[in-house]
């Protein structure tokens, strides 16, 4: 529930909003509510760290069953890096866009570039 609002307030920043910054606040909430979502999909109520130690060696089965899925976990991990460099690129081309055009309105710039 709390993924789907944080992906229509993040979509309602990207799609409505003129400010440069802006925007790219909006793409950094999107990506972080994605990545929510995946945590949420693996989390297992209850659940252990997947980790196998003496006492679950001998009784598999029930190991597998408690252990929490560490797949969406690796996959967050990865994803907050991605999403960190995109947002500092962002950022980056933002500043420049404003050095050479002295505005961060999206709406000013498409209209000076003609």
């Amino acid at each position: 529930m709390i993924c789907m609002v944080l992906v229509a307030i993040s979509m309602y920043c990207i799609l409505c909003k003129r400010n440069l910054i802006k925007i790219v606040i909006g793409l950094t909430v999107l990506g972080d509510s994605i990545n929510l979502f995946l945590i949420c999909l693996g989390y297992k109520f209850g659940g252990i760290p997947p980790i196998i130690t003496e006492e679950y060696l001998r009784n598999l089965p029930v190991f597998f069953t408690l252990a929490v899925d560490p797949l969406p976990q690796a996959f967050v991990l990865t994803a907050i890096v991605i999403n960190m460099s995109i947002t500092a690129l962002a950022l980056a081309l933002a500043v420049k866009i404003y050095q050479y055009y002295g505005t961060l309105d999206a709406t000013k710039i498409r209209r000076l570039k003609g």
